[in-house]
C-alpha cells in the first residue's frame, strides 16, 4: 500500500536549495523499498496455558540488552538498518528543524506555593531537563534550586516528583536516571541550596508526603531487587514507610503493609491537617482497596472502600468529616462525605453523578470543593460549597485541557494551567474566594495559535457506539490531506486536547491531527472504560478503526494517506490494528507498546494490568487475548503497511522484548514487501518520562518523517522544489 514516490529530495535546511533531480536517485530509490533485515534467530520455546500450547519462537528477546550480549546485538543490527532507511527520508531534516523552532520557548509549570515561597519548573525552551525554580513571594526574583541538567552529561537523568514541606523550607525530591521508573529519593535545603545527606532509594510507583511539622516525609518502596533482575523482575511487597530526616533509610519506619497479600501495591496521602495517612491498596489498575490511619490513634486501619472495583481518591478533609471521589454507585464519578468518628460511616453524597460531564478530580481550597469535570472530553471547572451548591463556574479561555488546582484548604489561592492542540500551557492564578482569574504565567511562541482550527465529530462505531474525535488542521488547509490518527483506549485514561509542539510541525507540513477517543479509556467514566477492557478489548480496535473508516469517507485524508500512532497500551492499539485492518491503515506509529498478552504480567509492572488485559495464566482469558495479540496475529500473508516500532532498549515499564519480538516477527512475515517494518531502539531510555529534550526531537523528527513520506505528506520545501521543477 504505498503511495507515489517524492520526485525531489529534501535539502538540508541550512543550504539553499540546489537544482532540482540532483538529489542522488538512488537515495530516493531506497525510501520506496523496504530495507535488508537482520537475520533474528529462533528458538524451540512454547507457553502451555490449559489445553493451549501457544510458540514462542522470538522468547530471547525478552532478555535485557544489559545482561544479554546477543539481545545487545540484535538492537545495534536493528538500529543500524532503521539508521539507513530513515537518512533515505527526504522530510527528515526539515521536521527536525521545524521541531527544534517549535520546542524553543520558555515553558513554566504550574507553581507549589509553602510556606510563602513559589516553586515550579521552568524549561528556557531547549534544555534537556526543566528546571526547578523557588521565589521568595508570588512576585518575589526567581532563582534555581534544582538543575538536572548538571547531572548527567547526556542530559538522560531528570528531576521526577518534588515536594516542598509545609513551611517551604526543605524540598524532597526523586532523581530518575536514563527513564527509569526506579527513583532514588533526595532532599534539599530551600535557603543555602545544600543537598542534605538524606537519600532512599527502591522507590517506585509512590506518593510523597511531608509530616507537617517538617521532620521528614512519608513514601512507598519496594524490598531492594537483586542487580539482575533490578529492570525485569516482577514488583511485590511495596509497603508505605516513615523517613525522619538525618537518619539512614535501614531506619525507616514502616507505616502501612500488606503482607497477607503480597501483589498489593500500596500507596498513602497525608490528610490535610497531617493527622491521618490515607491508604490505597491495588491489585491492579483499575480500583483499590481505601483506608484511614489514625496517626495518633492506634493506627488500626479504618476501611473505607473495601474492594478494589472501585476508585475512592482522598479530596480532603474538615476534622473527622472525610470527602471522597468515588466512581462506586457514581458510573461517571461522584464525592461523598463520611464522618469517622461515626461508627456507622454513613456516606452522604455531596455531588452525585452528573449526566452530563465525568468528574476528572476535585480538591478542597479555600473551604470550596473544586470540581473538574469532562463534558464531551472538554474540561469544565465548578466552585461549590462544601455542601454541594453550586456556585459558579471557571471561565476557561476555550475548548481545553485544565490541571492544577492544588493548595490548601485554609487559602483561596490556587494555580490551574490550560492547553489545547495549538495553545502551549498557560498558567493561572485563581482565587476561588471572588473568582478571580489571572495568567502568571504565559508562553511566547515561534507559532500564531489562531492559525490552527480544532473542530469535534461524532461517529459511530461498529456495534452502535457513539464516540466523539478531535480533528485540527491549519485554517488555510482545505480539501483531504495525510492524516495522522492516534488513540490509546485504555486503563480508564483520558485523552485531552493537550499540546505537544511536535503535532505544529506535521500542521505546518499540511496534515491533519485526529484524535478518536474510543471506549477503554476514562472520558465518560467507567462504563467507558469497561466498554474496552477486559473481555470488551475489541471494542477498542473496532472503535479505531470506524474513525478511519469515517475520516476516507467524509473526506478529511486521503485514499492512501492514513496514518495511525499510540504508546503504551496506545502501541498495543496500533500494532493489533495493522494486523486487524491493513487494508485500512496506510502507515503506522507503536511507541513502547504491549505487544505480547501471553507475558506482559510476567515483567516489572505488568502484573498491574489484569484488570485491563485479564489474567493470561488462565485458559480463558489467553484464548480471548490471542485473538488480538499483536505478536501472536502477525501473518505471512498479510500486506502490511509501513510501520515503524518505537521504543527504549531499557524501558522498565514495558519491557523492550514487546516491541523485539513484533519486529522480528513482522520482518520473518514480510519476506520481501516493499513496505518497510522498523524499529527505533533508543538508549538510556525508558518508558517516556525524563527523556532529555534533544532526544525527544530527534524521535519525533524520525517518526514525522516516517509517516509523512508513507502517506504522501510533503513538507514546505518539498513543495517549493517541485514548484522549482514545473
Amino acid at each position: 500500500m504505498r503511495v507515489a514516490a517524492l520526485t525531489l529530495a529534501l535539502l538540508a535546511t541550512t543550504a539553499c536549495a540546489t537544482a532540482p533531480g540532483t538529489e542522488p536517485a538512488m537515495k530516493l530509490a531506497a525510501a520506496d523499498r523496504a530495507p535488508a533485515y537482520p537475520e533474528t534467530r529462533k528458538v524451540d520455546a512454547v507457553d502451555q496455558v490449559g489445553t493451549l500450547t501457544i510458540a514462542d519462537p522470538y522468547r530471547w528477546l525478552e532478555n535485557d540488552v544489559r545482561e544479554d550480549p546477543q539481545v545487545a546485538a540484535w538492537v545495534e543490527a536493528q538500529n543500524a538498518v532503521t539508521n539507513r532507511y530513515l537518512d533515505t527520508l527526504p522530510g527528515r531534516q526539515w521536521f527536525k528543524a521545524r521541531m527544534t523552532e517549535l520546542y524553543n520557548y520558555e515553558r513554566i509549570g504550574t507553581p507549589y506555593q509553602k510556606g510563602g515561597n513559589y516553586f515550579y519548573r521552568k524549561n528556557d525552551g531547549l534544555q534537556p531537563q526543566s528546571v526547578l525554580y523557588v521565589r521568595d513571594g508570588l512576585n518575589g526574583a526567581e532563582r534555581v534550586l534544582i538543575d538536572p541538567n548538571l547531572w548527567a552529561a547526556d542530559g538522560a537523568t531528570a528531576l521526577s516528583t518534588y515536594l516542598p514541606s509545609d513551611d517551604g523550607s526543605k524540598v524532597a525530591y526523586m532523581v530518575q536516571d536514563g527513564g527509569s521508573d526506579w527513583m532514588t529519593l533526595k532532599v534539599i535545603d530551600v535557603a543555602t541550596g545544600r543537598v542534605m545527606n538524606d537519600t532512599v532509594e527502591w522507590v517506585k510507583f509512590s506518593g510523597l508526603d511531608w509530616a507537617k511539622d517538617g521532620s521528614g516525609f512519608y513514601y512507598s518502596r519496594f524490598p531492594a531487587a537483586e542487580a539482575a533482575g533490578k529492570f525485569t523482575g516482577l514488583n511485590t511487597d511495596q509497603a508505605v514507610y516513615f523517613h525522619r530526616l538525618g537518619t539512614p533509610q535501614s531506619a525507616d519506619k514502616l507505616v502501612f503493609a500488606r503482607p497477607d497479600d503480597p501483589s498489593l501495591n500500596n500507596t498513602a496521602t497525608l490528610s490535610d491537617d497531617g493527622r491521618y495517612l490515607v491508604t490505597s491498596s491495588s491489585t491492579g489498575t483499575d480500583g483499590w482497596e481505601t483506608a484511614i490511619i489514625d496517626l495518633e490513634g492506634e493506627r488500626t486501619p479504618l476501611v473505607i472502600e473495601p474492594g478494589v472495583d472501585y476508585e475512592t481518591g482522598y479530596v480532603g478533609n474538615v476534622g473527622t468529616r472525610f470527602y471522597f471521589a468515588t466512581n462506586r454507585d457514581a458510573l461517571r464519578g461522584g464525592v461523598f462525605s463520611v464522618d469517622i468518628a461515626d461508627p456507622a460511616l454513613t456516606r452522604t453524597w455531596i455531588l452525585r453523578e452528573d449526566a452530563a460531564g465525568k468528574l476528572d478530580s476535585a480538591n478542597i481550597i479555600g473551604g470550596k470543593l473544586v470540581a473538574n469535570y469532562l463534558v464531551d472530553v472538554k474540561s469544565e471547572v465548578r466552585i461549590y460549597d462544601l455542601s454541594g451548591n453550586l456556585e459558579r463556574k471557571v471561565a476557561l479561555p476555550g475548548i481545553g485541557d485544565v490541571g492544577g488546582f492544588g493548595g490548601s484548604p485554609d487559602n483561596s489561592e490556587t494555580f490551574y494551567s490550560f492547553a489545547s492542540f495549538a495553545q502551549p500551557t498557560t498558567v493561572y492564578r485563581y482565587d476561588v474566594a471572588t473568582g478571580q482569574s489571572s495568567v502568571w504565567a504565559a508562553p511566547e511562541v515561534p507559532f500564531d495559535p489562531a492559525d490552527y482550527v480544532t473542530s469535534q465529530v461524532f461517529y459511530t462505531s461498529k456495534d452502535g457506539t457513539r464516540v466523539p474525535m478531535f480533528i485540527t488542521k491549519r485554517r488555510d488547509v482545505e480539501g483531504p490531506v495525510p492524516t495522522l490518527l492516534y488513540g490509546y483506549g485504555g486503563f480508564n485514561i483520558s485523552v485531552t486536547p493537550n499540546f505537544k509542539a511536535e503535532r505544529i510541525a506535521w500542521l505546518d507540513a499540511g496534515g491533519a491531527f485526529v484524535v478518536a477517543n474510543i471506549r477503554g479509556g476514562g472520558e465518560y467514566g467507567k462504563a467507558w472504560h469497561d466498554g474496552g477492557r477486559g473481555f470488551n478489548k475489541q471494542n477498542v480496535f473496532d472503535d479505531f478503526a470506524a474513525a478511519g473508516e469515517w475520516l476516507k469517507a467524509n473526506g478529511v485524508t486521503t485514499a492512501n494517506g492514513l496514518a495511525i500512532e499510540g504508546r503504551s497500551n496506545g502501541g498495543l492499539l496500533v500494532g493489533a490494528s495493522i494486523n486487524q485492518r491493513p487494508d485500512l491503515y496506510d502507515a503506522g506509529h507503536a511507541a513502547v507498546g504491549v505487544m505480547d498478552m501471553l507475558r506482559f504480567d510476567r515483567f516489572t509492572a505488568g502484573r498491574y494490568w489484569v484488570d485491563d488485559y485479564n489474567h493470561p495464566q488462565e485458559e480463558a482469558d489467553a484464548a480471548y487475548n490471542l485473538t488480538f495479540s499483536p505478536y501472536h496475529n502477525v501473518d505471512a500473508d498479510t500486506d502490511y503497511p509501513a510501520v515503524i516500532i518505537t521504543t527504549a532498549d531499557t524501558d522498565d515499564r514495558v519491557v523492550p522484548g514487546h516491541s523485539f519480538k513484533l519486529a522480528a516477527a513482522l520482518q520473518e512475515a514480510a519476506g520481501e514487501g516493499d513496505d518497510p517494518l522498523i524499529i527505533r531502539i533508543e538508549t538510556r531510555a525508558g518508558h517516556g518520562a525524563g527523556k532529555p529534550t534533544d532526544k525527544i526531537i530527534e524521535e519525533a523528527s524520525d517518526v514525522a518523517a516516517f509517516l509523512a513520506w508513507h502517506t504522501g505528506l510533503k513538507t514546505p520545501r518539498d513543495r517549493s522544489l517541485d514548484t522549482m521543477g514545473d
